[in-house]
């Protein structure tokens, strides 16, 4: 009896410690407030400087600006009317926004606050989330709530749009890979992750499934330095690590419950930010990209 009590206190130990060594790993902390932005928080970027941009600070279409404190105020207010939601920053420095009310990709020159609308197309059903890649070219997903269905589309530097590929399912996030040559796409409703070629004309082939889920929704991804892929896990209150080979690699808790978004620093990703839903707020966590330590 003895040396079962000590061999279970042994193992309840053990665990613990496992356990914790798990937990600390990515502590998730508030960055922004509650209700500092609405409800319709989405979009997180950071520009060449650090600076964290998010689309509804306050009220609905706006831009905040966060600083390195986590300081949130009003950058700019969108033309009447639009509303943005994914936000991308090309290598001049120019901030591109999915503009879903309108049907537009909006542009702000960088180092000013001149927005112009830099691609409109009525067969746009309410632009979603953007990539881009290196060269300025544009993705963004399309979706259509109503119908649970959606679409893909390409901007090019002169701000024409291709409609790449319709009858999908609710296409959410998207982002291209670090070394350019893929493309990820997943649908929120399907619950599916895609994963596309990206030719040198622009074009994409190759269409495969990378992962699917069982449960809850899926929104905003990005690429680490590594080319691992966290995807926001809506409902689930967590931020799943993907490999390049569609591996499921972690799970990292989140304080809220609907995360719509994320975004890394721009240096060495070593910092994530998190827009949260009904918060209203913006949850950070540190990564430690293993490319970092070698």
């Amino acid at each position: 009896m003895k040396k079962t009590y000590y061999l279970s206190t042994l193992l309840t130990l053990l665990f613990s410690f496992n356990k914790g060594n798990a937990s600390e790993k990515y502590q998730v902390s508030d960055w922004v407030e509650d209700n500092a932005f609405t409800q319709g928080i989405e979009g997180p970027a950071v520009d060449k400087r650090g600076n964290l941009y998010a689309v509804n600070f306050a009220q609905d279409g706006t831009i905040g600006i966060v600083n390195e404190t986590g300081q949130a105020k009003l950058y700019l207010t969108l033309p009447k009317g639009s509303i943005g939601n994914g936000i991308r920053f090309n290598q001049a420095g120019d901030m591109f926004i999915a503009d879903y009310a309108q049907h537009n990709i909006l542009k702000v020159a960088a180092n000013t606050k001149l927005i112009s609308v830099y691609a409109h197309n009525e067969k746009m059903h309410q632009p979603n989330d953007l990539a881009i890649m290196k060269s300025g070219v544009l993705f963004a997903s399309d979706p259509n709530w109503v119908k649970e269905t959606g679409q893909l589309w390409r901007i090019d530097l002169n701000g024409a749009t291709t409609l790449i590929e319709s009858d999908m399912g609710t296409t959410n996030g998207i982002e291209v890979s670090q070394n350019q040559k893929f493309l990820y796409v997943n649908e929120s409703l399907q619950r599916k992750v895609w994963l596309y070629d990206i030719n040198p004309d622009n074009s994409l082939s190759n269409k495969r499934l990378l992962i699917e889920f069982s449960d809850f929704g899926l929104d905003g991804m990005r690429t680490d330095i590594d080319g691992n892929l966290y995807i926001a896990r809506y409902g689930k209150g967590i931020i799943v690590k993907v490999s390049p080979a569609g591996k499921l690699l972690e799970k990292i808790t989140l304080k809220g419950q609907y995360p719509t978004n994320i975004t890394f620093d721009n240096e060495n990703n070593s910092q994530a930010y998190v827009t949260m839903q009904k918060r209203g707020a913006i949850e950070t966590f540190s990564i430690q990209p293993a490319s970092l330590n070698q």
